[in-house]
């Protein structure tokens, strides 16, 4: 068997992983056409543009409030009509769940790591969206635990969320690894101390790097290619 594609020298180590955390957009799904979508209507409500491409990455990896602040200014009426929107329901969440597409092999990954005794977490900067994707993918036997911007005080990058996972499960921090795309999720892994491993980008990539979720069971398992 061939070894591993999309995996770095680094991570052939002999890691004790007892967790693997996950991020939500752009690791579990591809969320762009569903944040894209949302926001994009929201300026129309708004009566502004659509989103600049700085924008489209910035709502990308925070909690709606910084995104609303961040497309619409601080404290000025933009800002208090967006969260009005919100608030009203005249742009509802839940309505953009069916955009979001699941990255191939995820929940292959996840029954194996749940046959290997490896506990499931997902740490998002998402809020109230989060519940509905649970239920419309039914995610709920899949993992263990699921922290939201709306569980803590300090959302991702603060290590406030990794803090919470590692004391609720009881963990140390080498045996839990967190999977990201984002400079938000690096920075969150480096503040926590946990190990970290990019998720199709290799720009942020330090511990280790994978293109597909099946190389993941290769990394933490040392097995050389679980899709052949």
């Amino acid at each position: 068997m061939r070894a591993p594609l999309h995996m770095m020298e680094t991570q052939k180590t002999d890691w004790k992983i007892r967790c693997v955390i996950y991020d939500c957009d752009g690791v579990l799904f591809d969320s762009l056409e569903a944040n894209t979508r949302l926001y994009n209507d929201l300026c129309a409500l708004v009566g502004r543009g659509s989103l600049r491409q700085e924008e489209m990455e910035y709502v990308h990896t925070h909690t709606v409030f910084e995104a609303i602040r961040f497309i619409f200014g601080e404290e000025n009426d933009w800002e208090k009509k967006a969260l009005e929107i919100l608030k009203q329901k005249q742009v509802d969440l839940k309505n953009y769940v069916e955009y979001l597409k699941m990255e191939p092999h995820l929940l292959q990954v996840l029954e194996e790591l749940k046959e290997k005794g490896i506990l499931r977490v997902i740490n998002t900067n998402r809020t109230t969206s989060m519940k509905y994707i649970m239920e419309r993918f039914n995610l709920g036997p899949y993992f263990e635990m699921v922290v939201t911007a709306l569980d803590v005080k300090n959302p991702k990058p603060h290590p406030e969320s990794i803090e919470k996972i590692l004391e609720a499960l009881k963990l140390e921090k080498a045996e839990a690894v967190f999977i990201g795309d984002s400079d938000v999720d690096q920075q969150t892994a480096k503040s926590s101390g946990v190990k970290f491993v990019a998720y199709k980008n290799k720009e942020i990539a330090n511990d280790a790097y994978i293109e597909d979720h099946f190389d993941l069971l290769s990394l933490i398992f040392n097995h050389i290619d679980y899709r052949e």
